[in-house]
């Protein structure tokens, strides 16, 4: 049974509260449906007329009723308020409490030069005006943000994030780019996606080490963990919105537009490869794209050690790279840079072998959203649909790959989560949560649309389509608003959770969230009624199936009216076939444009001013029906759902045997543990306790754990790894360490205070290696610029190792993010891995940069202006050098 159901109403019949609305008998919904089937009748009489006129409906309100996790029903309903020429304005009431105690109906309005829906649904075109006035609404000429400006405004014809969210950021603007506001408004999406490409402030130099240009031009990476970039490596996803408006501007723009993102996609890229590129995987590392709260989605010790984030690789980010890559090359190619479009297009057809070859978990039918981090990388069983939904849509995943991952990812009663398993002892945010904007891109990539004029029947996943728009329909609905996120099993904009408040939400969630808006017009644009851009024009490819026209009723067809591209109005005309028995998708059977037969492209020079385009659907394609469903009740805690505790270890290593100990006080009973020795698995079944290792490697053995639910199979994230040879520490006070700061004593050991000036010099020499093997060298440091979950002072320095013969052997990016102030003990950088003869080597560590270099930061005021107002800072306190001996 479907999870709602269309009700219609005529004022004269009934008059319930919306209090009575919720409990609906069934005798009266049969009633309306019988009402209804007679309706559907006459109409159907009139579908030979193929320019037949969709009308107001025939009944004046119409209500949607839902079912709730614990069996109890919440309805909205919707109502013609006015109906002046092309235009209504709808009333809209919900029966659900409403998040920050907002009121529980509101009015709104179509606008004149906005596109409108007429689908013989009123409830389904009022939600359609319900998204573009939230887009309207979004669209704002200045934006504002504590942290920038002094908290003042900033003059800009952009996008705000949302109700909330005053700011135009990377990643949530590119995303609903992408997903529908890059069709409808291209010009704006242009104006926030440059917003988010800055130069060098003016006197900041390019360090030597720094690829590109001499301005730095670049796309920004927005304040998060660890300082930000590369800690977050995501910026790449300006990408998604950059394709996206550049296939729907106007000629003379896009062309501007195009030579503006070459350039700052350019040094993003080349940039991205020097500190963020890992050349042992093939793949980049960063934190997960999106899933940037860090307890929310990685294992409790992350956030304490961040550089094991930066070191991990995610799937989301890595796709994120690779949309990069192949946008590049198609502008490369464009602006006839021969050399770049070579250089890119390698770069991505290697990245897209690695994800397949290093992510992809084939008994699971699913990519691994995260590998661990560094001295253990093994692939991690955890999934994020956002990730997957990228891979599928980019073309990473194969049609056999693209199959199993509709098939496999979990969906709950109310939709998919955006992350599976959910963490323990976490509140509902990203994690325990349905987001739309996540939502429809899985909505995208099960209808998996190919060049033909439908979509592919050999890729669509009709059940996790039709999953996908009933989310999004029930949560704008419910909501009178397109929210940032709803808990998982409930969909409630505010989940109160009995076992533990402390646990409930969302924590924080948003009306008119920008790719929320963009994912229910992007629904309805581009899916449903199937207009979409891309480089050669427009292509056709709408997506309605059975379920869904069940649900629209007897309208004979879906309108789009007035919809402006490239300066030419479009009219749309879905005509639709009649009600058909069983389950899949409707074919297309012909595209007229102004009356002539056409295929399914259209190229500008087809349009006249005013277009009548008219698509004629046909027969049932069955499509894919499988999908993996997964419920349970979001009050209990329930181990087919969450993930355990991961576990901690220890290590006992010396003459004799090489022990390892695992301790575990948060799981209560019901679990094993797996071990892992330097990435692979070594041990199953075990108890906490003490675990003997009968064949350590004896160069080095890096151990990490899992823990296994017995009753699920569900996997806690890979504990932090220890490693048995604790390798060589030569502290700042050593004499072999030289630099232009002075060492200073404080209370846990001698450092070197705010190191990293542009011209500050740091040398360690005489560093003599007995054994031959792999070594990863790291800074000790700390950072307390700002706080773990912000700023943009991560430390990013260039780090390079000579021999005996002052020859360069090799040469990184180190990254020293942020750390908690009262940790205990200073933390370690990212690694700089290389193979070592035995010998006697030398260490310089020079400048690089980070996120305070640009202009764009010149006003941060965090942290009383940390790298922001009062000028770029890229220093950290330095206690020493580590080269700990690892494996490959």
């Amino acid at each position: 049974m479907n999870r709602f159901t269309a009700v219609w109403k005529t004022e004269n019949i009934c008059r319930w509260s919306i209090a009575l609305l919720a409990l609906l008998s069934a005798g009266c919904q049969q009633d309306f449906r019988e009402r209804d089937s007679r309706q559907q009748d006459n109409r159907q009489q009139e579908y030979g007329k193929e320019q037949q006129a969709i009308v107001a409906p025939a009944f004046e309100q119409q209500i949607l009723a839902f079912s709730t996790y614990d069996g109890r029903r919440e309805s909205a309903t919707f109502r013609v308020e006015r109906e002046e020429g092309d235009l209504r304005s709808y009333w809209h009431s919900t029966s659900q409490p409403l998040r920050d105690q907002q009121p529980q109906a509101e009015s709104y309005p179509e606008y004149p030069d906005q596109p409108r829906l007429r689908s013989g649904s009123v409830a389904f075109d009022a939600l359609f005006a319900l998204a573009v006035q939230e887009m309207q609404q979004d669209s704002v000429s200045e934006i504002r943000d504590e942290a920038y400006n002094g908290g003042e405004a900033i003059a800009c014809d952009c996008f705000e994030t949302g109700a909330k969210w005053h700011y135009v950021w990377t990643r949530d603007l590119a995303y609903a780019a992408w997903l529908g506001l890059g069709f409808v408004d291209p010009q704006r999406v242009r104006n926030s996606l440059l917003f988010k490409t800055s130069s060098l402030r003016p006197g900041v130099s390019k360090a030597a080490a720094v690829a590109g240009s001499a301005d730095g031009l670049q796309i920004i990476q927005d304040t998060g963990s660890g300082g930000s970039w590369p800690i977050s490596s995501d910026r790449v996803s300006w990408a998604y919105g950059a394709e996206a408006a550049l296939n729907s501007l106007p000629e003379a723009a896009r062309q501007k537009f195009a030579k503006q993102a070459l350039a700052a996609l350019a040094n993003t890229l080349d940039n991205d490869r020097l500190a963020v590129f890992d050349p042992a995987s093939g793949l980049y590392g960063g934190e997960q794209s999106f899933l940037d709260w860090r307890e929310q989605s990685y294992a409790s010790w992350i956030p304490g050690q961040l550089a094991s984030m930066a070191t991990a690789k995610a799937l989301s980010t890595n796709v994120g790279h690779y949309q990069a890559l192949q946008l590049a090359v198609r502008l490369a190619k464009e602006n006839a840079d021969s050399g770049r479009a070579v250089r890119y297009q390698r770069w991505a057809q290697q990245l897209k072998v690695a994800i397949n070859r290093e992510l992809w978990i084939e008994e699971a039918g699913l990519y691994s959203s995260l590998t661990a981090a560094h001295f253990d990388y093994a692939v991690m069983p955890r999934y994020d649909w956002l990730g997957q939904s990228l891979a599928v849509i980019s073309g990473i995943a194969d049609a056999r790959q693209r199959q199993k991952i509709l098939a496999n990812y979990p969906h709950g009663p109310m939709g998919a989560p955006v992350i599976f398993p959910q963490q323990p002892g976490i509140p509902v945010y990203h994690n325990r949560a349905i987001w739309p904007f996540v939502t429809a891109f899985g909505l995208q990539a099960a209808i998996g649309v190919d060049d033909s004029a439908s979509a592919n029947a050999a890729t669509t996943n009709v059940a996790v389509a039709n999953s996908a728009i009933e989310t999004l329909v029930r949560g704008a609905a419910l909501n009178i608003s397109n929210m940032e996120n709803l808990e998982w099993l409930s969909a409630e904009p505010l989940f109160n959770d009995s076992r533990d408040p402390a646990l409930s939400g969302p924590v924080i969630n948003s009306k008119r969230q920008l790719w929320s808006v963009a994912a229910y017009l992007g629904m309805v644009v581009n899916r449903i009624v199937g207009l979409n851009a891309d480089a050669d024009g427009l292509r056709i490819a709408p997506y309605v199936s059975t379920w869904l026209r069940d649900y629209l009723g007897a309208s004979p067809a879906i309108e789009l009216q007035n919809l402006n591209w490239q300066g030419k109005r479009l009219d749309v005309r879905l005509q639709l076939p009649l009600h058909t028995a069983g389950e899949g998708y409707y074919a297309v059977d012909e595209i007229r444009l102004n009356g002539e037969l056409i295929g399914n492209r259209i190229t500008l020079e087809q349009l006249a001013d005013v277009n009548q385009l008219q698509v004629t659907l046909g027969k049932v394609v069955a499509g894919a029906s499988a999908i993996t469903r997964v419920n349970s009740d979001p009050r209990e805690f329930d181990e087919r759902v969450y993930a355990p505790y991961e576990p901690h270890l220890s290590v006992t290593a010396g003459k004799g045997p090489l022990r390892v100990s695992i301790t575990d006080e948060r799981n209560k009973g019901g679990v094993y543990y797996r071990l892992f020795r330097n990435g692979k698995q070594v041990a199953d079944q075990l108890a906490a306790g003490p675990w003997t290792d009968p064949h350590p490697d004896p160069y080095q053995s890096c151990y990490a754990a899992v823990a296994v639910f017995r009753s699920s199979g569900l996997e806690s994230h890979h504990s932090q790894p220890v490693c048995a040879r604790v390798g060589m520490e030569i502290g700042v006070g050593d004499a072999r360490i030289s630099s232009s700061v002075a060492p200073r004593q404080a209370a846990d050991g001698l450092l070197l205070p705010q190191w990293g000036k542009p011209d500050d010099q740091f040398t360690v020499n005489d560093i003599r290696i007995e054994q031959a093997g792999s070594y990863a060298i790291q800074l000790k440091y700390r950072n307390t610029l700002n706080g773990i979950n912000t700023g943009i002072t991560c430390g990013v320095k260039w780090l390079q190792v000579f021999d005996s013969n002052n020859r360069p052997l090799a040469a990184g990016v180190i990254q020293l993010p942020h750390t908690i102030p009262e940790a205990a003990v200073a933390n370690f950088s990212t690694p700089l891995q290389l193979e070592l003869a035995p010998g006697r080597y030398r260490l310089e560590l020079k400048d690089f940069y980070n996120m305070s270099y640009l202009q764009s930061n010149a006003t941060y005021s965090g942290n009383s202006g940390a790298g922001g107002l009062n000028g770029p800072v890229n220093a950290f306190d330095i206690y020493g050098v580590r080269l700990l001996p690892v494996v490959e």
